[in-house]
């Protein structure tokens, strides 16, 4: 990690010739010297990581269909904030037609319930632990007091966990050692922890899910996830689709076993002690089924009208680029209306739409020209096979459609200037070692919860340059950013607003600028990718 002090004319390092180095499954061993990023790029898979393959009978796509997470109704207020409870605990479900799926569930489904919440009303979340492993919950995309950010070491512990003296001082149990790692500052809970959420930010959607250090990726692949939604006064205004044509879709992939569970290649299937997957899954785990809203391939019926797409990529590794074709073969157009942190400052039109684990982005597709009973099918043009159809809109019937697409949709963007930023780093995303095996690092080290990485100024404007060896989706907490540039040429059209999750593809360099407001404390920047962030691509973000 390399930092350049009060640097403002900015612009990208040559990159030069690089060694570039993909692990791990259907990536092979392409190590190549001298490779350029732009050769290695071209000759890469459109993915990293390997993938898992179903032991059941897998069904027909477009006939299951799609389900709607059920909206949160809170349990009382208080003092201007509503209160919420969740419970994660075991639960079983039919996914698969016919088939009982084991899983790890908030309040029993997957996803989890959405929470409805407005802009600058607080909420407050107690979450109850009634797994056989402790938990850690993360707003991503949330304007989060650390306290409430969901540190991986700050733990909720379940019952009769090993360390805890019984007595509610679960917090001061071992010093927050870790696999061997100590963090000081770990603040543990027995049973349950309120999380705080000012929700003093723009509306977007942004999702929670579990943030344990080292399972990550196991526990969101059992169902730790869920949606929720900060709506304000100023979009409800502009007239976009609303109520029943406005469509949460969290998008997962996921492979399954011959009884019907989860199929995934821990080291310890418990999830207790060893972190980490078998070998050939070290750059990332893929599944065969593509679910939407814990549906496999399902089929949604639609009216002729305008519709909203709140797009989700929850999946561990896998990337989609998605299009929308009618059954003659003609490709809809998606109108990007949002991104990450909400809306953008006009439509960007897509006819191919890529998107990274963790990223969102909220469409509008219009129906109206579809004949009823004809098909709209979403596909992903990075899949092949069974993964490359993802879920269907079969049109219902003729309607009336008074929703618009103004051609301008929000003015409060931040019009942050290179010339702004007090200081401009750098950071390598690659693999590594860690602990004597295979690791991926940020900046040549992999995380360490007593080490601060970075120390930034509450107000700073930063420029922080970014490099991968391997496709890697970049999530900053606390704060948004904007794209400044890919390679060192103008964004893609779908960087377009703010910001928390950018997609590095293989050996790509890419800049982004932010400004760290919101609240001091410890928070984290890594790899979205949830192996490699439980391989060790997290760094520590100290902001004072």
């Amino acid at each position: 990690m390399r930092e350049h002090q009060d640097e403002r004319s900015g612009g990208a390092h040559g990159l030069g010739r690089r060694r570039v180095l993909g692990i791990g499954g259907a990536l092979g061993l392409m190590a190549a010297t001298g490779l350029s990023a732009s050769a290695a790029l071209a000759r890469r898979p459109p993915f990293t990581g390997a993938e898992l393959r179903s032991a059941v009978p897998l069904p027909p796509p477009f006939q299951v269909p799609l389900p709607i997470p059920a909206v949160l109704a809170p349990v009382g207020a208080s003092g201007g904030a509503d209160r919420y409870e969740i419970t994660q605990r075991e639960a079983s479900a039919e996914i698969l037609p016919g088939i009982r799926t084991p899983l790890w569930t908030y309040e029993g489904t997957f996803p989890g319930p959405t929470i409805e919440s407005r802009r600058g009303r607080p909420i407050i979340v107690t979450h109850r632990n009634d797994l056989p492993v402790p938990t850690v919950v993360h707003l991503h995309g949330g304007r989060t007091p650390a306290a409430s950010d969901g540190y991986p070491t700050d733990l909720v512990l379940p019952e009769a966990w090993p360390g805890h003296d019984g007595a509610g001082h679960a917090g001061t149990v071992h010093a927050g050692a870790v696999h061997g790692m100590r963090d000081p500052r770990a603040v543990r809970t027995e049973l349950t922890r309120d999380y705080t959420f000012p929700l003093d930010q723009r509306a977007a959607l942004l999702w929670y899910h579990d943030h344990r250090m080292d399972f990550t990726a196991p526990a969101i692949w059992r169902g730790l996830a869920g949606m929720q939604i900060v709506r304000d006064d100023a979009e409800d205004a502009l007239g976009l689709p609303a109520g029943p044509r406005e469509l949460p879709l969290m998008i997962t992939d996921r492979a399954f076993t011959a009884d019907g569970g989860l199929g995934y290649p821990s080291l310890d299937p418990a999830l207790r002690e060893r972190p980490g997957v078998r070998e050939p899954y070290l750059a990332g785990v893929l599944g065969d089924v593509i679910l939407v809203n814990g549906a496999p391939w399902p089929v949604h019926e639609a009216e002729a009208a305008r519709y909203r797409l709140r797009l989700l990529n929850a999946s561990n590794a896998r990337h989609y680029e998605l299009e929308a074709v009618t059954d003659d073969g003609r490709r809809l157009d998606l109108v990007q209306i949002g991104a990450d942190q909400g809306l953008l400052a006009a439509p960007v039109t897509h006819r191919l739409l890529p998107i990274a684990p963790a990223e969102r982005h909220d469409v509008i597709i219009d129906f109206s020209a579809v004949p009823v009973g004809g098909r709209v099918t979403l596909v992903n043009r990075l899949g092949s096979g069974r993964t490359r159809d993802v879920m269907a809109f079969r049109i219902a019937r003729a309607a009336g459609d008074d929703s618009r697409v103004p051609a301008t949709l929000a003015t409060d963007l931040p019009a942050w200037r290179r010339s702004d930023a007090v200081r401009v780093r750098d950071f390598a995303f690659r693999t590594g070692r860690m602990r004597g095996e295979h690791g991926w690092l940020i900046g040549g080290l992999p995380f360490d919860p007593a080490r601060t990485d970075v120390t930034v100024r509450l107000g700073d404007v930063e420029v922080w340059r970014l490099i991968a060896d391997v496709h890697h989706p970049v999530h900053l907490h606390l704060a948004a950013f904007r794209v400044l540039t890919r390679g060192g040429r103008p964004p893609l059209p779908h960087d377009a607003g703010l910001k928390d999750t950018i997609s590095l593809r293989p050996g790509e360099s890419a800049e982004i600028i932010t400004r760290f407001d919101g609240y001091r404390g410890r928070y984290l920047f890594h790899c979205h990718n949830a192996e490699h962030e439980d391989m060790g691509m997290m760094a520590n973000l100290e902001i004072i």
